[in-house]
């Protein structure tokens, strides 16, 4: 009891870091796009700074189960279109995230994402499909989600779309994803100890605390994406990024 006392948390605060651990597990495994709707109630919560250091280490945790379950199918050639240009989005969003207003960050967000998310379902009922195949594409795509994830970790949001973009398959698409996240995640941990300072050991023996509610999400996770159809898979990320943006203008 002494150990858990030592984090002098409220019971509130313990419920949404429970819940949050919880729905990361599943997001990273299978239903993509749920852990991003905790990111602004735990910032609520915890603050909006102070919340992402103890997120990142919760993130990366599920990032390694996604990898090793998922591992063999990643798209490679897709992946590398994106990944370079997050880190240099990662960069920029580190040393400029004071430069914007929140509430402006939100709008431009939420109105960037509505825009893609009506292409896609334009794109989805259309019987021919044009997969965007441009290297600009997945470079300003990178690029956006990378700096989004530094600033108001909202890469989820931008990642799917492009992944959806690309016509992946469901495991295809968690896959990638998964390599994805696991190295713009690992990438941004020393900006967050040594720049921002958001990482401590106390944020870590916390997130070691609910390791196991993320492992049994992300067990979960595997689980559920087993009995949903690629059809259905591709409506719920789509639902889920919709959702994210409710959530921005809350």
């Amino acid at each position: 009891m002494d150990f858990f006392q030592q984090f002098q948390l409220s019971g509130t605060e313990w419920w949404v870091l429970t819940l949050s651990a919880l729905a990361i597990g599943l997001s990273k495994t299978g239903l993509s796009g749920l852990g991003t709707l905790f990111v602004p109630i735990m910032a609520a919560v915890f603050g909006g700074k102070a919340s992402s250091g103890i997120v990142l280490p919760m993130l990366v945790m599920a990032d390694v189960f996604a990898v090793v379950y998922y591992r063999r199918h990643a798209d490679w050639p897709v992946l590398w279109k994106l990944l370079p240009w997050a880190f240099v989005g990662i960069v920029v969003g580190t040393f400029t995230s004071q430069a914007i207003d929140d509430e402006a960050f939100k709008r431009i967000m939420g109105v960037i994402i509505v825009l893609s998310v009506a292409i896609m379902i334009w794109q989805e009922t259309r019987t021919e499909y044009l997969v965007p195949s441009h290297w600009a594409f997945g470079a300003v795509m990178g690029l956006l989600a990378g700096y989004t994830t530094m600033v108001g970790n909202l890469a989820g949001a931008v990642t799917s779309l492009y992944l959806l973009s690309m016509r992946l398959p469901k495991n295809s698409f968690i896959g990638t994803g998964a390599w994805f996240y696991l190295g713009i995640n690992l990438f941004k941990l020393p900006f967050h100890i040594f720049s921002w300072k958001t990482i401590s050991w106390e944020t870590l023996k916390l997130d070691l605390v609910v390791f196991p509610i993320i492992a049994a999400g992300a067990l979960l996770g595997i689980v559920i994406a087993k009995h949903l159809s690629e059809s259905l898979y591709r409506k719920f990320v789509i639902g889920m990024t919709l959702a994210t943006v409710v959530f921005l203008f809350l």
